[in-house]
């Protein structure tokens, strides 16, 4: 099967779809957490992740997409929560509503990396030293770790 995203957008074209997604919020030793310089967000910052592709679990997508895009080895912790209610379009003009299923995790094994296609800048902050996330999602996300929540549903 190819690429997911291709593959629908061919059938649909830009119209508003459901996009399914996964993310992990990766904490360093020092309760640190990850945050990730990404494409096409006008250098703002968010969470690695991504979309799901046909076959994937979840937590299948997360463990890969924080490989993919920060060469960090995890392992989910728990479950931060459920992310529904948004609504995204992108430069292309695709629209979507991203259901993110979102996880805590730590690192295992790897070293970061900068791959400047997906990734153009990676840093550990401090919860309330971190920076404005690229869209309400993200901040929602930040804001449930900073209050400590857990079994999110939005």
């Amino acid at each position: 099967m190819p690429d997911y995203i291709p593959w629908i957008r061919e059938k649909v074209g830009h119209e508003e779809i459901f996009l399914n997604v996964a993310a992990i919020v990766v904490f360093d030793s020092t309760n640190k957490v990850l945050l990730q310089k990404r494409s096409g967000t006008e250098e703002l910052w968010g969470f690695p992740g991504g979309m799901m592709e046909l076959g994937e679990s979840a937590a299948e997508t997360a463990i890969r997409e924080v490989w993919e895009e920060t060469g960090l080895k995890v392992k989910i912790d728990s479950l931060l929560g459920v992310y529904t209610k948004y609504y995204d379009e992108y430069p292309n003009g695709d629209k979507g509503q991203p259901i993110a299923i979102v996880f805590k995790g730590s690192i295992v094994g790897g070293e970061l990396r900068v791959d400047e296609k997906e990734t153009f800048e990676l840093r550990f902050y401090e919860l309330e030293k971190a920076p404005e996330l690229f869209n309400r999602q993200h901040n929602d996300i930040l804001d449930d770790i900073r209050n400590h929540r857990s079994g999110v549903y939005r």
